[in-house]
């Protein structure tokens, strides 16, 4: 079943009159993409870069770490942010200032698991990601299995890929439409955020509030110095979490908000889906979104405040690892934290088995002299994360 193939002159057209500014990923199929739009005379006034990450350890590196799966929604917009981020460094690089950089740049990935020379287990599908400042776009598509050769499942991939980047940039008129069998479907995400979480995203600010309305509703606004925050990843937020919440508010007589950095230290940031999807885990409870990756950076957007961490957190906060590998760093940073931070109030945890009690690790005489243990006890409750996450994958696909 052949594909028509895209008016490639016009698209780089329509894409350079539209100052968008291209890095695109493909990993697993839909690399003739790539190889289609840069063989197009005038492709070097949108194309930036193109990647071809076939290896996992080639998307790791991109990633900054293995992926729980390799085709799917969240590792797909992970490549597509981060192919936003190399296109506004490499606008940068050119001389363009950063806010037109942010604006004009434009980060495509596509994931697929196509056919092969065994038979596949599991499904043969295409997930396309579209990255802007202005959205997040999503498009999965399942195919039948079996029902076309390995070179004509790619070329649906690369249309699918061009098709929603067009479609990203409004200029989608005149692109073919793909060739489907009877029963197969684009199902498409689009998430366009609040101007405040753009801002956000593209570094014009630091820290914005989630309203009640935490699927959507935000404001740009200063955090009140000496809060009490509960800074994570929340993925997902879980009852150890909000029991935790609840005895740090008991002890520091002052009610919590959590705050999630959208930044972190070696991963791209979190799209505009993952950051609804995280959001709307706290509906009436008060949340932070902010850049502030590190913890010296948080210290920063909550001056004077109270901290709320686990053990694994709080022996971080002196190790080397986490400063770069700089000793020297790690000791400013614990300095700052005990200088500036109001207090650090710290749970144990369990780990294979056994009660971790925080008040046993080894750090510096400076952290711990600001810290509340809190004791096993008051609080312990045994529930991974990561463990939810991996089960949440067996029915979704976050």
């Amino acid at each position: 079943m052949t594909q028509p193939p895209p008016d490639f002159p016009r698209l780089i057209d329509a894409l350079a009159s539209d100052a968008a500014r291209l890095v695109m990923v493909a990993s697993g199929g839909g690399s003739a993409a790539i190889t289609q739009l840069v063989a197009t005379p005038g492709a070097s006034r949108v194309v930036l870069e193109g990647l071809v990450p076939y290896a996992r350890a080639a998307v790791d590196e991109i990633l900054g770490g293995p992926q729980e799966s390799y085709c799917s929604s969240r590792t797909t917009r992970r490549l597509a942010v981060a192919a936003w981020e190399r296109a506004c460094r490499l606008q940068v690089a050119e001389g363009v200032a950063p806010d037109i950089a942010a604006h004009q740049a434009v980060g495509a990935a596509v994931t697929a698991s196509l056919q092969t020379r065994q038979q596949k287990r599991g499904e043969h599908r295409v997930i396309v990601a579209v990255q802007t400042r202005e959205s997040t776009r999503v498009a999965e598509l399942i195919l039948e299995k079996n029902a076309r050769s390995r070179a004509e499942e790619d070329s649906v991939a690369a249309n699918l890929l061009l098709q929603e980047l067009a479609s990203a940039r409004s200029v989608a008129e005149g692109m073919p439409g793909l060739v489907l069998r009877p029963g197969e479907a684009v199902v498409p995400h689009v998430v366009e955020p609040p101007p405040a979480w753009q801002d956000l995203f593209s570094g014009g600010s630091t820290a914005v509030a989630v309203g009640l309305d935490a699927a959507g509703s935000a404001a740009a606004a200063a955090p009140t110095p000496g809060g009490l925050i509960f800074p994570g990843s929340f993925d997902p937020l879980h009852e150890g979490h909000l029991l935790m919440a609840r005895i740090a508010e008991e002890i520091a007589e002052r009610p919590l908000a959590y705050e999630i950095s959208v930044t972190n230290v070696d991963k791209p940031p979190l799209d505009y889906v993952e950051m609804r999807h995280r959001a709307s885990q706290f509906a009436d409870r008060p949340l932070w979104l902010t850049r502030a990756a590190t913890f010296v950076e948080k210290l920063g957007v909550f001056p004077q405040s109270t901290f709320v961490m686990g053990a694994d957190t709080f022996a971080r906060l002196a190790d080397p690892r986490y400063y770069g590998g700089s000793a020297a760093a790690a000791s400013r940073g614990v300095k700052a934290i005990a200088a500036k931070a109001r207090g650090l109030i710290v749970f144990g945890r369990a780990r294979d088995g056994t009660f971790q009690d925080a008040s046993t690790i080894e750090v510096p005489k400076a952290l711990r002299e600001v810290a509340y243990f809190v004791s096993q006890r008051e609080f312990r409750l045994d529930i991974s994360s990561t463990d939810l996450r991996r089960k949440s994958l067996v029915g979704s696909d976050a």
